[in-house]
């Protein structure tokens, strides 16, 4: 089943405090059709140090595993309970919480129960390298999820789990399902030869996939690959893709709007078309993204997760949950079209239908560019639909032939269809 996943940045969204998630900002979420809301930086983490990277600091450096952040609380000696009204605010509104789980590292500043090396990995010079040879790491670990289990959150995105020892991870997940089976374990997980392994070795229900649907649709929507690749990338998940977590956007990688990604969030409603409705991958938005956020504020197209600052249209998305206005017309044309296609995700035939990849039928179609469109269906007991996606900068027009054996859901042997450049198109067959 579907699952769609906001991401953000907890100190980044109105004042920055638990409070600022408030109901007006939970309902909004809840009309983009959010099932979990995942808030990056809750733990505690370094801050105000020599060894810091920017100010406040990187929320994967957490010095203190069973303590919030200070400064989300509006009373920092109150700060527990206002994570928990969080919580409860969430669940009232019939979401789910997720939150960061580091189990490759810690702070510099770090004073607990995970045994550490005196080194860090690469250039987290913020961080020490987690020990999982001592038994004490994995007691503590399995303590530290509890404590926020009980706390109720529902779910943790799992860094860099092919840094950790894949049979510690195992044995974790397995302990803490035991007690409680609903948790949501996603990893972050990059070679994708791994993916069969973290899923039904390891236990993961979600995986990111970054090297495959992602980087595709990047490198396709830059003129840079063929939409062929796409086929691929789907044949080779083959019974996977109800595990897979789809995304444009989220704290590590280029705003999409970016100058140094494709522009314009215009540009990129042919990925996220393929992204969100191919198959029934989940799919995750990252803060401001349905806005048209193009992280104008920094210099490398990322919104910075180290020092404070203010995105721009996650500002305005604020003002316009709170206040009914603040959004530009350019902004709310963005969110309109977010909304019209996750809408269509919601929809049964969507989140749980089948998909067919109608590419391989048409490769003869007038029209039809292998290289630069992308076509399929879904289907289940009640409706069907055709998608066509385009990525090329210009329109496109031509009839989508719909092979035999799909008459009794499609019973009409081609479609005729129109798309914009760098756009999708959504036509209801039945």
């Amino acid at each position: 089943m579907k699952q769609i996943i906001y991401q953000a940045m907890a100190r980044l969204w109105g004042k920055g405090r638990f409070s600022s998630w408030d109901l007006r900002t939970l309902d909004y979420l809840k009309s983009l059709g959010v099932d979990y809301l995942w808030l990056t930086g809750i733990p505690r983490h370094a801050t105000g140090m020599d060894f810091v990277k920017g100010d406040p600091g990187s929320p994967y450096a957490v010095s203190d595993w069973t303590d919030v952040n200070p400064y989300l609380a509006d009373r920092p000696e109150e700060r527990m309970k206002e994570f928990s009204l969080l919580v409860r605010r969430v669940h009232r509104k019939g979401m789910k919480l997720v939150i960061d789980y580091v189990p490759n590292h810690v702070a510099r500043d770090y004073r607990g129960g995970i045994v550490h090396h005196d080194w860090c990995d690469g250039d987290w010079t913020d961080t020490l390298k987690n020990d999982w040879s001592s038994p004490q790491t994995f007691g503590e670990m399995l303590r530290i999820l509890r404590f926020w289990k009980a706390l109720g959150v529902d779910g943790f995105r799992c860094d860099m789990v092919e840094l950790v020892p894949a049979e510690a991870m195992r044995r974790l997940i397995a302990a803490v399902k035991e007690d409680y089976p609903d948790t949501m374990f996603i990893a972050e997980v990059y070679d994708r030869g791994n993916y069969r392994k973290y899923v039904e070795e390891v236990g993961f229900d979600l995986l990111y996939d970054k090297s495959g649907f992602y980087d595709r649709l990047v490198s396709l929507s830059r003129g840079e690959c063929s939409a062929r690749e796409l086929s691929w990338n789907w044949q080779f998940l083959s019974d996977l893709q109800p595990r897979m977590l789809n995304f444009l956007e989220n704290h590590d990688e280029i705003r999409i709007a970016s100058r140094q990604g494709l522009g314009s969030a215009g540009r990129s409603y042919a990925a996220l078309g393929v992204s969100l409705l191919f198959n029934d991958a989940s799919f995750m938005l990252y803060f401001g993204q349905e806005a048209g956020e193009d992280a104008s504020e920094s210099s490398d197209g990322r919104t910075s997760i180290f020092n404070w600052c203010c995105p721009r249209s996650v500002e305005h998305l604020n003002c316009a949950t709170h206040i009914g206005k603040g959004l530009s017309d350019g902004e709310s044309a963005v969110l309109d079209r977010y909304r019209e296609l996750l809408g269509l995700a919601k929809l049964p035939v969507f989140a749980s239908g089948k998909c067919w990849d109608l590419c391989y039928c048409n490769l003869s179609s007038p029209g039809f560019d292998a290289d630069r469109h992308f076509v399929f269906l879904r289907y289940d007991g009640s409706q069907t639909y055709l998608v066509a996606c385009n990525f090329s900068d210009k329109p496109a027009s031509f009839r989508v032939a719909i092979p035999r054996e799909l008459s009794p859901v499609c019973p009409e042997p081609s479609v005729q269809m129109t798309i914009g450049a760098w756009d999708t198109a959504v036509a209801r067959l039945r």
